[in-house]
């Protein structure tokens, strides 16, 4: 049996492997998206994936035997977009430049990090906003999950609405939903696990019925085509990074906005996580947070190196937490199980989107629990509290939803006359927050 430090609550080895396994089930398409959208910026796809699944095991094992938590650490969706829609082909910078940019933007983490910046900025963050971050994020995982399962899709009249239930992607995502609802009620061990396998188990039929691809290939559109069971590591992108070319002064904005970008996503992350999890040290601070910083910053480093876009800290995560993860023990396994697809890459078309869509949507709702935290008669705090909680989603950004929550909580502070209520490592984050915003655009 295992005792946490924060909760005092006990797990075991059985309970940390299964979280382990539904951590990794939940975070595994970031094999195949990933590369899917960087090979977009000319990188080749088979570096890219050798390149994350090489960063998503490095790094998760870190930080389950470093930090001690049980986040796993991978490519940050996100992150990728904008180093290919943004970065490579918005402002033209070459792919390896690019990365370079990312390398620099994790030499930039490393120094905040060492010089607790990072840890003081997260303990500056007001309990109501570190609330409405969690509960932000549970919709944000909630809106993924009914995204990828093609529940919720693009209307031109209403952005968006339900998609039809006719179409039996959708019947078998309900179905799937249902069935792990039921199992997470009940307290099934290994619920989200068995939900996973039975809707996976429940879409092969759509596949050879109805001929829908995505029923039987993994991600919510078919972006690769896999054959057979194996394919060699591609080791192509390791140390191609131009390193001097990434300095120029034209290029500090992207340093800065990829730095500023992961920051906010991995603050976000952690508080979020932490306050879903309980998993806080003795002083009521989330728990090893400088070393799961650290952890991060050495993610974006090396995924600069590797070949891919930042690393960062998982919100998919929360997965194999609510399974019972509260050690490291949860993320080392989680990393572990990244390590075969090297040379197995194609068995992650056995499993769909739609499979692990219901965990992200139950997920989500788990995540709910802190927002009866917030005191929202105290007008004051309830406001930024509720614009940080609603953005996160409406704006598909963490970054933004935590931006807008840090801004408006100051603002709101200072204009009602409690100055005094705003931390002073809060106007360092408000900082950081109007460079990433003037940054990004």
């Amino acid at each position: 049996m295992i005792q946490t430090v924060s909760d005092k609550k006990v797990t075991s080895r059985r309970t940390e492997i299964l979280a382990g396994v539904s951590t990794f089930l939940a975070t595994m398409y970031i094999i195949v998206v990933n590369p899917a959208i960087l090979s977009q910026a000319g990188l080749p796809f088979s570096g890219v994936l050798t390149a994350t699944v090489l960063l998503s095991f490095f790094c998760s094992l870190m930080m389950g035997l470093y930090a001690r938590n049980p986040i796993v650490v991978a490519p940050g969706m996100g992150l990728n977009a904008f180093f290919t829609f943004s970065a490579v082909k918005g402002m033209g910078i070459a792919p390896t430049v690019a990365l370079g940019a990312v390398f620099w933007a994790g030499i930039l983490f490393l120094i905040l990090s060492l010089a607790n910046i990072r840890t003081a900025i997260v303990r500056a963050i007001p309990k109501p906003l570190r609330y409405a971050i969690s509960a932000g994020i549970g919709l944000f995982i909630t809106l993924i999950g009914f995204e990828n399962a093609r529940f919720i899709v693009a209307n031109p009249a209403t952005l968006v609405s339900i998609a039809s239930l006719s179409d039996p992607i959708i019947l078998t995502f309900i179905l799937g939903l249902l069935l792990t609802a039921v199992l997470v009620a009940r307290r099934i061990t290994g619920a989200i696990i068995a939900g996973i396998t039975l809707t996976t188990l429940a879409a092969v039929p759509i596949g050879r019925l109805w001929g829908d691809a995505s029923a039987v290939t993994f991600g919510q559109k078919t972006l690769v085509n896999f054959q057979g069971l194996f394919a060699a590591p591609d080791f192509s992108l390791i140390g191609r990074l131009d390193l001097l070319g990434a300095l120029q002064w034209s290029l500090w904005p992207v340093i800065f906005a990829f730095a500023f970008t992961d920051l906010f996503d991995s603050l976000s992350t952690f508080v979020g996580v932490a306050e879903a999890a309980d998993l806080y040290d003795e002083t009521g601070e989330p728990r090893n947070v400088k070393q799961s910083l650290l952890t991060d910053a050495v993610a974006t480093t090396l995924a600069g190196f590797l070949g891919t876009s930042p690393g960062t800290a998982y919100i998919e995560s929360a997965v194999g937490i609510e399974q019972g993860g509260r050690t490291g023990l949860t993320a080392i396994v989680a990393g572990l199980l990244f390590l075969p697809f090297l040379f197995l890459s194609p068995l992650l078309s056995v499993i769909p989107a739609i499979a692990t869509a219901p965990a992200l949507v139950l997920v989500g709702s788990f995540m709910m629990r802190p927002v009866t935290k917030i005191n929202w008669g105290e007008l004051d705090e309830a406001i930024p509290a509720f614009l940080a909680l609603v953005l996160i989603p409406f704006s598909y950004s963490i970054t933004q939803g935590i931006i807008w929550g840090f801004l408006s909580w100051t603002v709101v502070k200072v204009a009602v006359g409690k100055f005094r209520e705003v931390p002073v490592g809060l106007w360092v984050v408000d900082v950081f927050c109007v460079v990433s915003l003037v940054a990004g655009h």
